[in-house]
């Protein structure tokens, strides 16, 4: 039997899509270009939270992915009118409902 750790967790981008009714919930870097989701959660560690918060990154709140930069870069996003640029792996903590716009 191989050793596992006393607290292991799947790795967060190992997140799979699910549905959920006919809406779909997934992280912020699986979403496409130009779509509209709604923030549920985010899953990570105080001062991440602290900061998107501060960013008005809060469950709730609508924004809109506006582009990927290439080679698994940076995420741009818009949230109440402000453009704001996420790295990926904290993007990818950010769990999001889409709308009906949604392809699965």
């Amino acid at each position: 039997m191989p050793f596992q750790p006393r607290h292991h967790r799947p790795p967060i981008h190992r997140i799979v899509s699910q549905k959920i009714g006919t809406r779909l919930t997934k992280c912020l870097t699986e979403c496409e270009s130009g779509e509209e989701v709604i923030v549920l959660s985010v899953n990570a560690g105080y001062r991440a939270k602290t900061r998107l918060a501060n960013l008005g990154i809060v469950p709730g709140v609508k924004l809109k992915k506006m582009k990927n930069a290439p080679f698994r870069g940076p995420i741009e996003i818009k949230v109440k009118g402000s453009s704001l640029v996420l790295g990926r792996g904290l993007a990818s903590r950010i769990i999001v409902r889409c709308n009906n716009s949604c392809t699965y």
